[in-house]
């Protein structure tokens, strides 16, 4: 049985922690190209970009142990385990890509 107490709020977490990365790493790196005197807009565009993949993989806490509840699942025929891991990779790709359109329509970027 899956505890929902626990359950919930850690897809919450997960899915603001990808957000807060997102938004975090392209503001800090705007504000790095500002103080290099290059353009901050196409920076913060770039970074969202480029930064999706680690802000998902920073959320769920790394992938390796994400990976062998995976395997365990897979091999041992836990099933309760490789939900639970889907859905908090769900969680965490959708704060990202949250995140990622907040950027891209703040700074009149296209997708």
């Amino acid at each position: 049985m899956i505890i929902l107490h626990v359950f919930f709020p850690k897809l919450v977490l997960i899915f603001f922690t990808a957000f807060g990365i997102m938004i975090g790493a392209t503001l800090m790196g705007s504000l790095a190209a500002l103080l290099m005197k290059e353009p901050p807009v196409a920076t913060m565009l770039s970074l969202a970009k480029e930064i999706k993949i680690w802000a998902i993989v920073a959320a769920i806490g790394g992938s390796f142990s994400t990976f062998e509840i995976l395997e365990s699942g897979i091999f041992q025929g836990d099933l309760k385990a490789m939900v639970k891991q889907f859905f908090f990779i769900l969680s965490s790709f959708s704060g990202t890509h949250l995140g990622y359109f907040v950027v891209v329509n703040l700074t009149g970027g296209k997708n």
